[in-house]
């Protein structure tokens, strides 16, 4: 996206060095989130995905996709189970298949969808309902009959992801699926200015949960009450859903375990936090190290050494850069104690931000020098670094938040990271 055609909403976020977080609710006296421009971008991406493929129609059972296309979202119990299902057709509105009461409920609450189009659906909760059933069955026969009387029959179906079964009942009743993954994927990267301010405002929920962690991080509470802590604000301040929260300290430093437990934490522990969220559906990933109390010179220079490589990769950030060149300036794997790339992956990592936690670009020693991604205006993703300290138990953890500006980076993750954060010092 080149100057010249960003949105004049977009060209607005970009013109002071930090982008706005401007509060829940609309408001008359600045602007703020317009949901209706952000549903009708996201279905304007799709459709055009759609129009640049081979394909007839998009079938999505990616929940992202499908809130992303049908602007509807139900909570993950459900919406994980495979019988959440969308169609997008050439000429079309979206057809959406809900849970029955789901469905009810999109009538009368999501006008921007047509009344007849929230339809009743279930294949069977992955699986649970046997194929033999016939659900699957009759449910491919209602959208190939709607394909048909469309003309778009004989084209290609793309599907995002999809259960076995289901494929080849598909296959079984004419129709030809191709894997479209990838497509809505390309759709999603580029961000508009409404989909930056709730990431935004996601990261700003964070912020202030940090300075909670900071505050009663002392020796005695447990990691598992930080992440109770963290799980009660994220929700008091209105999150939609805290898919994880890892909380690590002291010796479960190194290796990282990618977890939280029930660890007592103890006088000049280090400990490092992820917080994932999301705000109207938008994402957070986002850590951050801190020291209960005092640090040592070990762990001080772990901080250092991860703070030094994060600098470096923002510094990389900007429209035309290839992610090979940000992968460039991180530690390769044997620097830091692996045998190789594969082993050290996510580590020093980068992805994609948005519906989904992990989305384009992914950046990394171990995929971005064979296949780098350029980096455009509107991309937001996560910058992560690890260094284990030479104590052989410690290390340092820091995870930034970076949207492509025309002139640069910008960084939505704001509690203090520059240096290591002792908390309640003594």
């Amino acid at each position: 996206m080149s100057d010249s055609s960003l949105s004049a909403a977009a060209a607005a976020i970009f013109r002071t060095p930090q982008i706005p977080a401007p509060g829940h609710g609309s408001v008359d006296y600045e602007m703020r989130v317009d949901m209706e421009r952000l549903r009708s971008y996201r279905l304007g991406r799709a459709r055009a995905a759609l129009e640049a493929s081979d394909c007839g129609s998009f079938l999505l059972f990616d929940f992202y996709n499908i809130r992303y296309v049908t602007q509807t979202w139900i909570g993950g119990a459900l919406g994980d189970k495979m019988t959440r299902y969308a169609l997008l057709a050439r000429g079309a509105e979206p057809v959406l298949w809900d849970f029955g009461s789901a469905a009810a409920h999109h009538r009368l609450y999501a006008p921007w969808l047509k009344p007849e189009n929230c339809r009743a659906g279930m294949l069977g909760m992955r699986g649970a309902i046997a194929p033999d059933a016939g659900l699957m069955r009759s449910a491919i026969a209602e959208i190939l009959s709607m394909l048909t009387a469309q003309g778009l029959h004989r084209a290609p179906v793309g599907v995002d992801i999809v259960e076995p079964a289901f494929l080849f009942e598909m296959q079984r009743q004419g129709l030809t699926v191709v894997d479209v993954q990838q497509s809505l994927l390309d759709a999603r990267v580029i961000k508009s200015a409404d989909e930056i301010m709730l990431l935004a405002q996601a990261a700003a929920m964070v912020d202030g949960v940090y300075q909670d962690i900071a505050d009663v991080l002392k020796p005695g509470i447990r990691e598992n009450e930080i992440v109770a802590l963290a799980n009660k604000r994220l929700y008091d301040m209105g999150s939609d859903q805290v898919e994880a929260i890892n909380a690590v300290s002291g010796e479960r430093c190194n290796p990282h375990p990618h977890n939280f437990s029930d660890r007592i934490i103890r006088p000049g522990d280090t400990c490092f936090f992820d917080i994932i969220h999301s705000y109207n559906g938008y994402r957070t990933c986002y850590y951050r190290t801190l020291n209960v109390g005092s640090a040592t010179t070990s762990q001080r220079d772990a901080y250092t050494k991860a703070r030094e490589w994060m600098d470096a990769s923002i510094a990389m950030v900007k429209p035309g850069v290839g992610t090979d060149a940000i992968a460039s300036v991180w530690p390769a794997a044997q620097e830091f104690g692996f045998e190789n790339e594969m082993a050290s992956f996510g580590l020093q990592f980068g992805h994609g931000l948005g519906l989904g936690l992990h989305e384009r670009p992914i950046i990394s020693r171990l995929n971005s020098f064979d296949n780098p991604v350029e980096l455009e205006v509107g991309m937001v993703f996560a910058l992560e670094t690890y260094c284990p300290a030479t104590d052989g138990f410690s290390a340092a953890r820091i995870e930034e938040e970076i949207v492509v500006a025309p002139d640069g980076p910008r960084v939505l993750t704001r509690f203090p990271a520059q240096e290591l954060f002792v908390a309640n010092a003594y």
